[in-house]
């Protein structure tokens, strides 16, 4: 992984430092003049390309991931940086081909159980509904909100084309994210070249600080997803809800997006539940429930506390934000963009150290660089 303090050094030792210059006043002006016009249009023209500057974002994510597992392997094994990360592309692509393998078929059972015992469940908790005056009603007023039937193709139409924009953008950020990795400090020394001499070690160090801090996030919100999954899924399945090993496995994805997971799987946990009766539906709203206050309150305060500290708050504001600016991209990679402003925020404007930065969540330093192959 690229030290960025370390290639700031070693390109401000390479560089001849410019000459004494003595401006006079109307050059300074023009000068002046020429840095706010070029700034306003840089911040227009990024506010044109934000979906390209988020798809470079959600690469260099990938990036951080095969980076940090590519350098635990270095560490293990000695080897050379380009074999530790072929076997860091390799390993990924044996575990997601066994995962398909031993529980694909699970999965598609599952799901197919899930789709079959929806509508039925569905139609379960309407009879119940109407055995009273105040679930009649409640059960009215739903009726009236539903979507006609052209709403619902065009809800359709507009699905399936966001489906194709995913997967195509989940392509590009693959293959980005595998060539950022395969040279990191080609793109690092090229990024801090346009850095200005004079603040070059100042930008390395937070860039730095950003790193480590995303890598940390990284390690913490698997962990999380990982918990969330298996115990909606185990819960779900002592309860007694149908499909509950899928609902689990959408909880788990989901919870890339912070607190997402359990409502994602919560209505049709819910709606499946009460499909089995009362008791099982009440079941599972209290699975749900406590896996979301352990979660709230156990396991990601544990995970935070080692690994970055990020104010429940402002993770929710952060994703409002986020998903108001910049959309359905923007809630996905909310989380890490806030992490990115808090870091700036801390470094460039109220001035702390990068160890500073890092130790407010007892975060470990960044590990010495490995040496790099040549080129690389």
């Amino acid at each position: 992984m690229p030290n960025f303090t370390e290639q700031a050094d070693q390109i401000s030792y390479d560089e001849a430092p410019p000459p004494p210059q003595r401006d006079s006043f109307e050059r300074k002006v023009f000068r002046a003049t020429v840095i706010v016009l070029a700034t306003l249009a840089g911040a227009y023209m990024l506010w044109l390309l934000v979906d390209l500057l988020l798809l470079l974002f959600a690469c260099a994510l990938v990036s951080l991931i095969l980076l940090t597992i590519t350098n635990v392997i270095r560490r293990r094994t000695r080897s050379p940086f380009g074999p530790a990360l072929g076997l860091t592309v390799l390993g990924l692509l044996i575990l997601l081909a066994g995962a398909f393998t031993f529980f694909g078929a699970t999965m598609q059972g599952e799901f197919a159980e899930f789709g079959q015992r929806l509508p039925q469940a569905w139609a379960d908790v309407q009879a119940r509904l109407q055995r009273s005056a105040t679930g009649a009603a409640i059960l009215e007023r739903a009726q009236q909100l539903a979507p006609t039937g052209q709403t619902l193709v065009n809800a359709a139409t507009a699905a399936l084309a966001a489906v194709g924009g995913a997967l195509s953008g989940l392509a590009i950020v693959l293959v980005g994210g595998l060539y950022l990795a395969a040279q990191p400090t080609l793109y690092a020394g090229g990024l801090l070249r346009l850095v200005p001499t004079r603040s070059r070690a100042q930008i390395a160090e937070t860039l730095d600080a950003i790193t480590v801090s995303l890598r940390n996030w990284l390690k913490g919100q698997a962990l999380g997803m990982l918990f969330v999954g298996l115990a909606t899924g185990l819960g779900l399945w002592l309860v007694g809800v149908p499909a509950a090993w899928a609902i689990g496995l959408v909880a788990g994805l989901a919870e890339f997006v912070p607190y997402l997971g359990i409502f994602v799987a919560g209505i049709p946990a819910v709606v499946l539940g009460f499909g089995q009766g009362t008791d099982t539906g009440l079941w599972t709203i209290g699975v749900l429930l406590a896996v979301q206050q352990i979660q709230g309150n156990l396991v990601m305060p544990l995970l935070q506390n080692r690994m970055v500290d990020l104010p429940p708050a402002v993770t929710i504001f952060g994703i409002i934000a986020a998903g108001i600016l910049f959309g359905v991209a923007g809630v996905l990679l909310a989380t890490p963009l806030t992490i990115v402003v808090l870091v700036l925020v801390r470094r460039l404007y109220l001035h702390e150290e990068k160890h500073e930065v890092l130790a407010s969540s007892d975060a470990p330093a960044a590990p010495p660089p490995l040496p790099t192959a040549p080129g690389n």
